[in-house]
């Protein structure tokens, strides 16, 4: 069956329209995204503004059409951190829903977490043994680790590298006094976190999802994306703290002329690494592979194992 999942994310909204088989992996047949960024359209009260919220529903109604034009029959929609954390998130919803008739449902961090873990499990199958996964998203940091389809433990912590961007980072370049409490902050609080993903045991494999460690990999030298999705990528705890002072030393301008670094993602790249870099060293992780799939592929497939067969 053709589907749609539509991902409402701190930064970007993104449609993709897959093929998707139980038992098979889902095929993309087409996208459709915009660089929203909602988490920086909040008032002072924390109010999702009218600006950003009339440009979501202007994008889903061009979505909508897209998966009719392309003969989707389902059309699955969610929300993580931006959506979650406004004051007004319950009224955004409750608007979309009088204008374009779509339900989307808000995922919770630990949602997050595992519905990535499923991805990534499938990507790489039982024989990788106990999985390590982690996502750094625009508002949050997801961690999961486990031996089957849902992880023994699954947590989400507020170090997404948008929300550490705006809450620490002072300056382009930042500060060094800015830098230094950013990254203590970091470690503070997966330090909060570690003891319950260490207790279940060492992974075989540590795996990275999401754009901002696709970009920090790239950036240190892993595989071009025209090298295709099978390509080997991995990024190492050496490299990374290698690249952080030589990131945090540059204006968001010049991290755009690295290799694989967006404009749109420039800005954040500092937090996102500084928050990498902690994740690794705290966790033991020496080395992270990269995996394609993340969470989009995982409520994918979430969904396909609830259909009859």
């Amino acid at each position: 069956m053709r589907m749609g999942v539509l991902d409402i994310g701190s930064n970007t909204v993104h449609l993709l329209l897959v093929d998707a088989h139980h038992g098979a992996a889902p095929i993309p047949a087409s996208k459709l995204k915009i660089p929203l960024r909602l988490a920086e359209h909040l008032t002072p009260e924390g109010d999702v503004d009218e600006a950003a919220v009339s440009e979501l529903i202007e994008f889903i109604r061009k979505g909508q059409t897209m998966v009719e034009d392309m003969g989707a029959t389902e059309l699955m929609a969610f929300a993580t951190s931006a959506i979650r954390d406004a004051r007004n998130g319950d009224q955004v919803l409750e608007r979309i829903h009088a204008e374009t008739g779509l339900t989307i449902e808000v995922l919770s961090g630990e949602d997050e977490a595992r519905m990535t873990f499923l991805a990534v499990r499938r990507w790489f199958g039982w024989s990788a043994g106990r999985l390590m996964v982690m996502d750094i998203g625009g508002g949050s940091l997801e961690l999961a680790s486990g031996t089957d389809e849902e992880p023994d433990v699954a947590v989400s912590v507020p170090l997404g590298a948008g929300r550490l961007t705006r809450s620490h980072l002072i300056g382009d370049p930042p500060t060094s006094d800015s830098l230094r409490e950013a990254r203590k902050y970091a470690r503070a609080t997966i330090a909060e976190v570690a003891g319950r993903l260490r207790r279940v045991g060492e992974p075989r494999i540590a795996v990275a999802s999401s754009k901002t460690f696709k970009q920090l990999a790239r950036m240190a030298g892993a595989a071009p994306s025209t090298e295709g999705m099978y390509a080997p990528r991995a990024l190492t705890l050496a490299n990374l703290q290698d690249w952080v002072p030589r990131l945090a030393a540059m204006s968001a301008a010049e991290r755009t002329r690295l290799p694989g670094v967006s404009e749109g993602r420039a800005e954040q790249l500092v937090a996102g690494a500084l928050v990498a870099e902690a994740a690794m060293d705290i966790l033991d992780i020496r080395e992270l592979v990269i995996c394609p799939w993340a969470l989009r592929e995982g409520v994918i497939l979430h969904r396909m194992d609830t259909l009859p067969t």
